[in-house]
């Protein structure tokens, strides 16, 4: 892949990024509105959040692997149009259930753009200082984008309504499809990796048992049968994983890649950053509208805070990891989140609006510090035919804990010490060492790259 303009290449990657990611959190402060505009239960409000995630996650790994085959710019292209076309269902949906379905649909379009953004970034960028670079702003348009979302949400909702919070997506998609043929160039991986229907069907299985039980125990109690038995489908499900993936020439999910401490831990801590993300974006928004009786733009002003230390806070992580590595950052990263989730275990109906907004702060702290790392060691020391899987899979981790936190924030009444536990979690993990060189020192001594750039015997 060859450009003469990586700045507007990567602009073109943000804006995609942008609206894909805003659409996780943009739709939460218009909840309530949707709630009463089309009577949805809470359940449903879940499905409206997790439809688009799920997809999302399950789908991320075959897109990527799909632009490697055919071409980064083509399903790009691809993805920018049927999120466009998604987005502009959803606007029009008559009732709850439609507008589920047509956010999956806008989901199916969003697999095409994050990770295959992700890969074209990495490709624009082949120096390892500047590809750091370049991952920290394109992490920190990620982050902020889940922050702007409810900001621009609250806007659009008092002012048009919440159809408007979908209106919004339709001339930036097309403005991004019209500068992606004109300057994004094609680029392939040096080796087309088969398709692998039944490691898909299996991905899927397992992500949409899981959130289902979730999502549905409330309702039906977790000793019913239909959550034990969504329970068991997903342990069947990683079973088949781990006995057909390995079979495969090309299979869907990767798993030597886990061979890597490095990749794996990024992978693990991905899953649980998000979710504990997942858990805060879902219960504030609601917390502030609901509990303290906020209009859905002031509720999107309370997460300003937010917004500035994501965008300060991201493209400065991104040059640390670049030269020191990544396991500093990830212990800010883990502290703030641990911290943020401790002190909003204590707010309520009457705590003063600056300690909401202190506590908020260091939510933003924690995200603006934690996408850069991760996604530049889960990438970073792979072979070239490697990296749009091994991006997807890291998008992938995000996007599950994301939906992962939505499903618990309905399920678990002491949502907050969950968060706080979550953080805890992602400082051991970091404390642990996940140095990215070291780590990928390592593994080559021990062949690992060689062999993932070797093609596996047929099966």
């Amino acid at each position: 892949m060859t450009t003469n303009r990586p700045g507007l290449v990567l602009a073109i990657c943000c804006a995609s990024i942008v609206v894909v990611v805003m659409d996780i959190s943009i739709v939460t402060v218009a909840l309530p509105s949707i709630r009463r505009d089309l009577g949805a239960s809470v359940s449903s409000l879940q499905w409206t959040v997790d439809a688009y995630t799920l997809v999302l996650a399950a789908f991320l790994v075959l897109a990527g692997s799909a632009a490697d085959r055919f071409g980064r710019r083509r399903v790009f292209r691809c993805g920018l149009a049927v999120f466009g076309l998604g987005s502009l269902l959803c606007s029009l949906a008559p009732g709850i259930g439609w507008l589920i379905a047509a956010r999956a649909l806008q989901a199916a379009g969003g697999t095409m753009l994050n990770p295959v953004a992700m890969a074209i970034v990495a490709t624009t960028f082949p120096a390892p200082a500047e590809r750091a670079r370049a991952i920290g702003v394109f992490g920190s348009m990620s982050g902020l984008a889940l922050v702007l979302g409810p900001i621009l949400g609250g806007v659009l909702v008092d002012g048009f309504g919440w159809r408007a919070v979908f209106w919004v997506n339709v001339p930036i998609i097309a403005a991004a499809l019209v500068a992606t043929t004109l300057f994004v160039p094609e680029s392939r991986a040096p080796r087309a990796r088969r398709f692998d229907p039944v490691g898909q069907v299996l991905v899927l299985l397992v992500l949409g048992s899981v959130v289902a039980a979730l999502i549905e125990a409330p309702r039906l109690g977790w000793t019913s049968p239909w959550i034990l038995g969504l329970l068991a489908l997903a342990g069947l499900g990683v079973l088949g994983l781990l006995r057909y993936e390995p079979q495969r020439a090309d299979p869907l999910l990767e798993l030597r890649l886990f061979r890597s401490i490095a990749f794996s831990s990024a992978i693990l801590m991905a899953l649980l950053a998000l979710c504990g993300f997942g858990v805060f974006l879902f219960v504030a928004t609601r917390y502030l509208q609901e509990v303290r009786g906020m209009t859905a733009l002031a509720a999107g002003l309370c997460l300003l805070p937010v917004g500035p230390a994501v965008l300060v806070l991201s493209p400065r992580t991104g040059r640390v990891v670049g030269t020191r590595g990544p396991r500093g950052p990830l212990v800010v990263a883990g502290t703030a989140l641990a911290a943020g989730g401790a002190a909003a275990a204590w707010l309520g109906p009457a705590t003063p609006l600056p300690l909401v907004l202190a506590t908020f702060l260091l939510f933003g702290v924690f995200l603006g510090t934690v996408n850069p790392p991760i996604t530049n060691t889960a990438v970073a020391g792979m072979p070239g035919s490697m990296a749009g899987v091994a991006a997807s899979l890291a998008s992938s981790g995000r996007q599950t804990g994301t939906t992962l936190g939505v499903a618990l924030a309905g399920s678990a009444s002491g949502v907050w010490w969950l968060v706080a536990g979550l953080g805890a979690g992602l400082v051991a993990l970091a404390l642990a060492g996940t140095g990215r060189r070291a780590a990928a020192t390592a593994y080559r001594a021990a062949g690992l790259f060689d062999e993932l750039s070797r093609p596996r015997p047929t099966g």
